[in-house]
């Protein structure tokens, strides 16, 4: 028989499911963005862009396919596209390390992004991932390093950088490639400092407690737009092929305005959007 307090656990949930505008609970967009049925970052690249070359290899280690790079066309505007890749079945997802990326991932991201720089071609990021690969080996090489030196990479190219939230977008392995100028995020995605089980262990040591630390976490795409974080959402009330059109229409909008930049105003801009991330007030009560 349900305690007293799990009653009222239960009860907070439920109220917030149905102050919930749509009826769906933080804990549900989690499942949803799960879900491996969802679609892929490479479902929404064939649709967006016109053209798609990947490219492969960190050039340091080998190819880690939890990412994929690679060369993208929209009409006459060239584009590098770096995404985090899940699997569809259980053959796939071991090849690609169930979207966990190794530290090779983040180096091909770097060269890419270096090589757009260099070019002058914008980026797109897709964001897909549970979190970056906790194994020995994945450490040896250097996993924390590399997601390191990506967001500091990032941070400072003078490229337009846009950065589309399709799933999950847990910890460091999300942030990674997520500092951009403008960041776009699907109404049943999720984007936080790590996943909620993770959260629940951590915080309460107590891990089947992640139904309600997702509640807590603020992670949902409403959550992160109304702190300001995400600077668009897109929704999910249509086919799978309106809304990737919908993803590659805000593309060409956003990019057009961040092209009236100059180097100098991208790199300034988008340093003061990750600043401002966090910022609070606090009140003192006059007596």
């Amino acid at each position: 028989m349900p305690t007293k307090k799990e009653n009222n656990k239960n009860a907070s949930i439920k109220d917030r499911k149905c102050n919930n505008k749509n009826g769906i609970t933080a804990w549900e967009r989690v499942e949803i963005a799960r879900n491996s049925n969802r679609k892929t970052a490479l479902d929404y690249i064939k649709i967006i862009f016109d053209e798609f070359i990947e490219l492969h290899g960190d050039r340091l280690f080998k190819d880690d396919k939890a990412t994929v790079c690679g060369l993208a066309r929209i009409g006459n505007q060239n584009f590098t596209v770096i995404a985090q890749q899940k699997g569809r079945n259980t053959k796939e997802n071991i090849e690609r390390n169930f979207g966990m990326p190794n530290p090779e991932s983040y180096r091909k991201a770097i060269r890419l992004m270096k090589q757009a720089e260099k070019f002058n071609r914008p980026i797109v990021t897709f964001v897909d991932t549970k979190g970056a690969y906790p194994g020995i080996g994945a450490e040896e090489r250097g996993q924390g390093e590399a997601i390191a030196r990506s967001m500091f990479e990032m941070a400072k190219l003078t490229v337009p950088i846009i950065v589309v939230v399709i799933g999950e977008g847990s910890s460091g392995g999300a942030l990674a490639i997520t500092i951009g100028n403008k960041i776009i995020m699907l109404e049943n995605a999720i984007y936080s400092i790590l996943s909620p089980e993770g959260y629940a262990s951590i915080v309460w040591k107590d891990s089947s407690r992640a139904k309600e630390a997702a509640e807590v976490m603020k992670l949902t795409a409403k959550d992160l737009y109304d702190f300001k974080i995400v600077d668009k959402i897109i929704k999910e009330d249509k086919e799978f092929e309106d809304v990737a059109l919908k993803i590659k229409s805000e593309i060409k909008k956003e990019l057009k305005e961040l092209q009236k930049l100059s180097s100098k105003e991208l790199v300034e801009q988008r340093y003061d959007k990750f600043r401002n991330i966090g910022e609070y007030e606090t009140y003192s009560k006059k007596v």
